[in-house]
Order: structure tokens, then sequence, then C-alpha cells
């Protein structure tokens, strides 16, 4: 299974933000397990990085914890197409449609987002970290 993190999961497990951060760091080892193929998006890199960077206030450790990202989950290039194809999409946050966009093109199987409302109109499953834990569980017991 492929899955698409947001940048809001992943930031919750990297800065361990309560009372979400157990959840993100589960599914941190499960992709580091290969349990799944976690992946994130360019955009989203160069948003982790202003996040982490503006969390750590050190440049060295914001690059750092970006290298060691990229060797837990796989990036997704951010196409022209998928901003394209984002403006009429029924999805309300233009961001938001763009990494849909993103996902569909490189044929991911769900999304993982505390973000639910928001991708209440993708055409891929989207699942809470939660929930999403709870289907990896659900594949290891079949």
């Amino acid at each position: 299974m492929r899955a698409l993190l947001d940048t809001c999961v992943v930031i919750d497990g990297l800065q361990s933000r309560e009372p979400f951060c157990k959840a993100a760091q589960d599914i941190f080892l499960s992709a580091a397990n290969n349990r799944f193929i976690g992946c994130i998006t360019a955009k989203a890199a160069t948003d982790i990085y202003y996040l982490m960077h503006r969390y750590t206030h050190d440049e060295k450790a914001s690059r750092a914890v970006l290298g060691k990202l990229f060797t837990l989950f796989d990036v997704l290039d951010t196409a022209g197409t998928d901003c394209r194809r984002a403006i009429p999409s029924g999805i309300p946050d233009y961001e938001d449609a763009v990494m849909v966009e993103a996902a569909l093109r490189a044929e991911v199987d769900c999304i993982v987002t505390r973000n639910l409302e928001d991708y209440r109109q993708s055409p891929i499953p989207v699942f809470s970290p939660e929930e999403f834990l709870k289907k990896l569980e659900a594949a290891i017991e079949e």
C-alpha cells in the first residue's frame, strides 16, 4: 500500500505535538518497518523544512530532519498539471486539491491527514492517522 501523508501528520510526529504525535510516530515506525510505502509531496517538503526551522531555529538540524524524512518516505513531485487540475476541483482548499492531484497522478492508495473535512470530495480514500493505523493492522491480520 502507498499512502500520501499530509504535512500536518508529519509535523505532528516531528514536533511531538499533543495529542496527535503518538499516531503520527506510529505511522513513521510502520513506514520504517516496511508495512507500507509512505510518500510526501515536494511542496510538503518545503513546508516541513520551513516549519521545522521555525521550531528548531537551526538550519543544519532542519536539513538533517529532511534528509531523514527522505530515507523514510518517497517524495512525489508536484507538477504544473497538478496545479492546473486543482483549480476546478471540488476540494475547497486549493493546497489540498493540489495534493490530491499529485496523489492521483502518482496512483497512491490513500491520503492520511487530520484534516478530513477538506478532503470530503477526494476521489482517493482519505483516512485519519488512527484510521490508517487500524487499516494497516487489519491488513497484517489477513
